[in-house]
């Protein structure tokens, strides 16, 4: 059994409706419809939406899973924006925004880099241009705009300097040594 499929999706100030094996919401900010594989059912009581096994087996428990937590941003997204926060750590390096869907790094190479965003992401930078806001109602694309921007110029394990979330550590490693003589 699947522990995080059998929990209800809360549905709160979102508008839902099922038709067949798929689930169409509204929110404030989003709206879609997600489809369900042909070996789930949907139950929806007004309140909540429940995902349940028309044909159990080991490889279906895995789906349901799958496609409860996916729901369940989806319609969490629609009501409200998923927020990741990133920062840049360097002497010189930041970011500026240029329109609503390009921004310019400044990395310490010879070259600004400049990159696009989605059109459902939007970005707040802090006036010293170092810690950069990223809201959007997908999660999937939220995560993938910052793993795209944290790869423009990986955490170095020495000093600590380049691009990384606000909740990632960096181990340091020590430097080297004089050797004694």
């Amino acid at each position: 059994m699947s522990k995080i499929g059998r929990k209800p999706i809360a549905v709160d100030n979102a508008k839902v409706e099922v038709k067949g094996q798929q689930v169409h919401y509204k929110g404030k900010f989003s709206s879609g419809v997600h489809e369900l594989p042909s070996f789930m059912k949907v139950d929806f009581d007004g309140q909540a939406i429940k995902l349940t096994l028309a044909e159990s087996n080991n490889a279906n428990n895995k789906f349901w899973g799958l496609h409860r937590a996916l729901l369940a941003n989806k319609i969490k997204g629609s009501n409200e924006l998923f927020e990741k926060k990133v920062q840049i750590v360097g002497l010189g390096y930041k970011a500026e925004l240029l329109g609503k869907t390009k921004v310019k790094f400044s990395l310490g190479f010879s070259h600004k880099i400049e990159q696009l965003l989605p059109e459902v992401v939007t970005l707040e930078i802090d006036k010293t241009g170092q810690l950069l806001t990223f809201k959007s109602s997908d999660k999937e694309v939220l995560g993938q705009v910052c793993a795209t921007v944290r790869s423009l110029r990986p955490p170095e394990p020495y000093k600590g300097t380049g691009i990384k979330l606000s909740t990632e550590v960096i181990r340091r490693k020590a430097g080297k040594t004089k050797a004694a003589v």
